[in-house]
């Protein structure tokens, strides 16, 4: 996905830093993350983006990444902050924006967001899958970032029940993209979502959970949302195809 030929001037100010959460089973060096890394450098603009495996991918649950997310948030040079979160990234980016401690994020971006990973997205497993993982004390998944089978801890499965990221109250302007044809979030879900959260802007896009055929649409949109001092919505649900 090349980046643009021409970027508008002047360049983005409002928001003082950006920070990326990738999605389950990835990593920072996933091909969204190094393309916003890239897009937001040719503004001048940095891009933090945690490793939410560490210290472990085995025992990896949301508590800890909400956590990784607060502690990259506080450790920002500038503020306002921006969270810019892929699918599992997405539920952590709003679980830490609804927690945030100082007030520093006052703008999201979701990608295919995972609001339901606690929910109905493990529950896909099936009762007998749950209860080998919970045998087993781990599941095995492979790992995109790794390229290779990892395993992960059934606390994953435990904790993410605690956290319901549906019945969170959006508590900042944030721009969601979700791809209508998502064999792994439910666009109905996210659309239901969205239509009751009125700091929502829901874009949906002809395309699939990477959402990576999407860029050349998703990075204008991005781009002048990040721009803007403070965020104009139209109603949830609206904006292109």
């Amino acid at each position: 996905m090349p980046l643009p030929a021409r970027l508008p001037d002047p360049p983005m100010t409002p928001v003082g830093h950006v920070i990326y959460l990738h999605g389950f089973a990835s990593s920072p060096a996933s091909t969204k993350a190094r393309w916003f890394g890239r897009a937001l450098a040719a503004h001048g603009l940095e891009m933090a983006c945690p490793d939410l495996n560490h210290p472990a991918f085995e025992t990896l649950t949301v508590t800890r990444m909400v956590e990784q997310a607060h502690r990259a948030v506080e450790a920002a040079p500038a503020n306002p902050v921006a969270l810019i979160g892929s699918s599992l990234g997405a539920f952590v980016a709003l679980l830490a924006a609804a927690a945030d401690r100082r007030g520093s994020v006052d703008r999201l971006v979701l990608l295919a967001p995972a609001l339901d990973f606690g929910g109905n997205r493990l529950r896909d497993l099936g009762g007998h899958g749950i209860a080998e993982w919970r045998a087993r004390g781990s599941l095995t998944v492979f790992h995109y970032g790794d390229g290779a089978p990892r395993e992960v801890g059934f606390g994953l499965y435990e904790d993410a029940a605690a956290h319901d990221a549906l019945a969170v109250s959006v508590p900042v302007p944030a721009l969601v993209f979700q791809g209508r044809h998502d064999q792994s979030v439910s666009p109905v879900m996210v659309e239901r979502w969205a239509a009751g959260q009125p700091q929502v802007d829901l874009r949906l896009l002809d395309d699939d959970h990477q959402l990576t055929a999407s860029m050349d649409v998703i990075w204008p949109e991005v781009e002048r949302f990040l721009a803007r001092e403070r965020p104009v919505f139209r109603p949830a649900g609206g904006g292109p195809t």
